[in-house]
């Protein structure tokens, strides 16, 4: 059927438009050096949405008219900050702690511990 295929390149479209808003750079922002040693790295929080749809109207019944559209939106946070200095890496949050800010906050601290486990099976 031909509407199939027009919704189709329809949603095409608009997750190609999404793909270019939102990658890895959009959540992990660009890194940010000190003159005394010091890494700051921002972290965002991206929620996406998207919806589509269509239909064929008109009285034709050989080759029906096809309306659709499609939209979508995009919500960018900033939960915090990434610093590492003196060998310690540490998220400071942008506001209140969350369940999900103390989980992003203890990612730098478990990579830590397996790097350390790593590095001690590796000399062993």
């Amino acid at each position: 059927m031909a509407g199939e295929h027009e919704i189709e390149a329809l949603m095409d479209t608009a997750m190609k438009s999404l793909r270019e808003l939102v990658d890895v750079n959009t959540i992990i922002g660009d890194i940010i050096e000190s003159n005394d040693g010091v890494t700051v790295i921002p972290v965002s929080r991206v929620c996406c949405g998207f919806l589509a749809g269509g239909g064929e109207c008109g009285k034709s019944k050989d080759t029906p008219p096809f309306v659709g559209g499609s939209g979508a939106g995009i919500s960018v946070q900033p939960v915090g900050f990434l610093v590492i200095a003196n060998e310690q890496v540490r998220l400071i949050p942008v506001c209140g702690a969350t369940p999900l800010d103390k989980a992003i906050e203890a990612v730098p601290i478990i990579a830590e511990q397996v790097q350390n486990i790593i590095d001690k099976k590796n000399r062993e």
